[in-house]
């Protein structure tokens, strides 16, 4: 087995495949004058100070010193390079056609239709709050529903609470907040939940019924108010009530056989490390590619993970448009993160470090290639909702526990998830599946993670095997032939709605 992974032939760094004692002779002859952690970067050649640290054929930062072949790079080594400038960019130079990418081993799954959009993986029984203050009432509500009513309903899938942070104490007509509201609005209309609209709210917050859901679907059928009700059992019986009708209804749904044009799937990544680029995103890449010949359509994020690939994804963007709204996504961010006196390199965490990332440009070049090859047919805003088929981009922080609940609400009906570290995120309203960049990770978490990446890192399996496998397991889960572990376990995070307008 090979002890080193080099991604690009221009590259003077590669990764450790596993940790590397100081002495080791390389393949190369090179040898090593530290000992090397793996995942992390060894010197390739004498770099001089100033010298550019090249890894994916791309300058990830300069020297801070010089560093002589062998030596470990980490990321106190380098300065960080200046970002890409957003200005003029360049679109449509680097366009895949259809036929250019994997075919699909499978055209069809089983789903549920929705009168509109994307059909469901799930049937789910969807609640949302209008306010935080219901939360509490809520999640009681729905542990008596799911003991109570849920079990004459065997076609029902479960039942989710879907609280959140916002709704009062919030600079309601703020700018920005059109993000969070676009946000609760789009997941109360979440392809999962089939059609059946069911909103809590308590009765003076600032995000009133009116602010989510147009005048026609305002309704007793719809919406309860908690200060309606005198005390704890008439409010309980009221949400009782409007769940059973909801119930009943849901319990007629069925799945059946579907196109693949009728699958909105995310991939998001998170606890990464240097592998994540040469394995696991790689091979999600493969699939997304896979599903986009098919006529799916596949949905990647976090701006500060590909901010500085801007150039890399316009020149995959179909026309200007696309291309114009990419880099007006770029430039809100920066601005955003301008404002909050920090810059894109705060992204890395001390995980990503310890997995060998030195910066935000090498957690990026690995990031993007979740995204696989496909052009780019539409670019949305912070939970905006897809109006193309084919590989979306759709702008959220980089964060799990936000990028995820606005993939959720622009629609996905499941998330791949790829790390490097480890982490037991999910989410209650669409299943996610878990694929590691390493064996080790693997071997760590067996009952945790679903699929291993790491054979591509050892030279065992091509990124076509593993993004095949992928493939082929999106289709079971999202179908319900199979369950991946964070459903099993109900590992579920809260939903974090972006909120970048002003708590007041």
């Amino acid at each position: 087995m090979a002890l080193l992974v080099k991604v690009n032939e221009i590259d003077n760094v590669a990764i450790a495949v596993q940790d590397i004692p100081k002495g080791t002779e390389l393949e190369n002859g090179i040898v090593t004058r530290d000992d090397i952690p793996q995942a992390h970067k060894v010197a390739l050649s004498d770099i001089a100070k100033g010298a550019e640290i090249v890894r994916y054929g791309v300058v990830l930062g300069y020297a801070k010193d010089e560093i002589l072949q062998g030596s470990w790079i980490n990321e106190h080594m380098l300065t960080l390079p200046k970002s890409p400038s957003v200005d003029n960019l360049v679109h449509g130079t680097n366009i895949k056609a259809m036929e250019d990418l994997p075919m699909p081993t499978r055209t069809t799954w089983l789903g549920y239709r929705n009168k509109e959009g994307y059909a469901s993986t799930r049937n789910l029984l969807g609640i949302v709050t209008t306010v935080q203050c219901a939360a509490g009432v809520l999640k009681v509500a729905v542990e008596n529903i799911k003991k109570e009513l849920l079990p004459k309903y065997p076609n029902v899938d479960g039942v989710v609470a879907v609280t959140h942070p916002y709704g009062c104490g919030v600079a309601i007509n703020a700018p920005e907040a059109v993000i969070p509201i676009r946000a609760i609005t789009n997941v109360i209309r979440h392809p999962n939940f089939g059609g059946e609209i069911m909103v809590v709210g308590l009765g003076c917050e600032k995000l009133t019924y009116d602010r989510v859901l147009p005048p026609e679907d305002i309704t007793p059928e719809n919406v309860l108010t908690l200060q309606d009700y005198k005390g704890h059992d008439a409010m309980m019986q009221a949400i009782m009530d409007m769940a059973e009708k909801k119930l009943q209804k849901l319990n007629e749904r069925k799945r059946e056989e579907l196109p693949l044009s009728e699958l909105l799937i995310g991939m998001q990544c998170g606890g990464s490390d240097a592998f994540s680029g040469v394995s696991a995103n790689p091979a999600a890449g493969y699939a997304a590619d896979m599903l986009v010949r098919g006529g799916g359509t596949v949905m990647f994020s976090e701006v500060t993970e590909v901010r500085d690939g801007v150039e890399m994804l316009a020149a995959r963007c179909v026309s200007k448009e696309v291309c114009d709204k990419l880099a007006a996504e770029m430039k809100w961010y920066d601005d955003y993160l301008d404002a909050g006196g920090v810059d894109r390199d705060a992204n890395p965490t001390p995980g990503n470090k310890k997995g060998g990332l030195a910066n935000i440009v090498e957690k990026a070049m690995g990031s993007i290639a979740k995204s696989g090859t496909s052009p780019i047919v539409e670019v949305l805003s912070p939970a905006e909702k897809p109006s193309k088929h084919g590989l979306i981009y759709a702008a959220t922080p980089a964060s799990d526990i936000v990028c995820g609940p606005s993939q959720v609400a622009s629609g996905i009906g499941l998330q791949v998830f790829m790390t490097g570290r480890g982490t037991p995120y999910g989410l209650d309203v669409a299943p996610v599946i878990k694929v590691c960049s390493r064996n080790e990770m693997k071997d760590h978490w067996f009952d945790l993670i679903d699929i291993s990446a790491g054979d591509i890192a050892t030279g065992e399996k091509t990124i076509a095997d593993v993004g095949e496998e992928i493939f082929n397991f999106i289709l079971d889960v999202a179908s319900g032939t199979k369950e991946p572990y964070s459903d099993k376990y109900g590992f579920h995070n809260d939903m974090c709605i972006f909120n970048p307008a002003p708590i007041t």
